[in-house]
């Protein structure tokens, strides 16, 4: 029925709401502002309806969630980075009906989620942003899913983004792309010295490791890199335990995908971190690509990967 047509894993530093702004930092974000363009503009030529967002700035103790409100419209203020990000403008319609499907689809395959659509909670900036300029004209509908995900299994995470992609592709009449939102490493720099680090990533060893990742994916070295994912996730100071990263893989179809992923927006430091834009293109999968005796776990994650 549906199509996943667009997967990527992309940043949203608060830094480029910054560089839009008169002052020192106007414009220098603007490589990765592009970069969300372009993934917008590919998503209308595939004729993508609605973007589903894994949010690493949504924190959850429990379950998973879905918000899936039907409108969603206000005014946002970073708690977090409110120097960067105050009294930024937001607006864009909901999708209740695929948010729901979503969810079913997860707890079929045992993962427990619920969609959230009757809601007052509006969406962390690991939504707005990207939608702020793949989105300007609200052209897509938008689900955000919880990625910061506190008490949570990788595996689970993965298996979360495979049930996604059946949900789309069994049960919505439409195109739906998934985006990962979320930093490669994510050490940020220590308090006092974040304007010196504003272009840079925290220490060689994580930088060295980042672009070694990006080859990875670049080359299509999956098995590798879902097999290191979870140590990577700790030793990288992943963004949200990397559980973003584990969605968009377990809709691709974890260690038996077989694509390459395409850089958009290279490689670059964000206040100590390590960010990109990439897209990672959609190959066929189906239960064939799953190891029968995995059939419970279709990520393929050993199940000691709790972080």
């Amino acid at each position: 029925m549906g199509k996943l047509a667009l997967a990527a894993k992309i940043t949203h530093v608060p830094s480029m709401y910054l560089s839009e702004l008169p002052g020192p930092r106007q414009g220098f974000r603007q490589a990765a502002i592009d970069g969300h363009h372009e993934i917008g503009r590919r998503c209308r030529e595939l004729g993508v309806d609605t973007i589903v967002v894994f949010d690493t700035h949504w924190l959850v103790n429990a379950n998973y969630h879905i918000n899936c409100a039907a409108q969603f419209e206000g005014l946002y203020t970073s708690n977090e980075l409110p120097h960067f990000i105050a009294n930024m403008n937001y607006g864009f319609p909901g999708n209740p009906e695929l948010g729901h499907l979503l969810a079913q689809a997860c707890n079929r395959l045992g993962v427990e989620t619920m969609a959230h659509d009757a809601t007052t909670l509006a969406p962390e900036y690991g939504t707005l942003v990207p939608m702020r300029y793949m989105n300007a004209d609200r052209h897509f509908k938008v689900i955000s899913v919880s990625a910061l995900c506190t008490s949570h299994y990788l595996n689970d995470s993965a298996r979360l983004g495979w049930a996604m992609r059946r949900a789309v592709e069994d049960h919505y009449d439409g195109n739906v792309a998934f985006l990962a939102s979320g930093s490669l490493s994510h050490r940020f720099a220590q308090n006092g010295q974040a304007p010196a680090f504003a272009t840079q990533v925290w220490s060689p060893f994580l930088e060295t490791l980042d672009h070694r990742v990006v080859r990875m994916w670049q080359d299509g070295d999956w098995a590798d890199f879902c097999a290191m994912l979870p140590e990577y996730a700790v030793k990288g100071h992943g963004e949200g335990f990397m559980h973003d990263t584990a969605m968009l893989l377990g809709a691709l179809g974890w260690s038996r995908y077989d694509g390459k992923a395409e850089v958009v927006t290279p490689y670059f430091g964000s206040s100590g971190t390590g960010q990109i834009n990439a897209i990672f293109p959609v190959t066929a999968q189906d239960g064939a690509a799953i190891p029968a005796a995995q059939a419970s776990n279709p990520a393929g994650v050993a199940s000691t990967s709790r972080l």
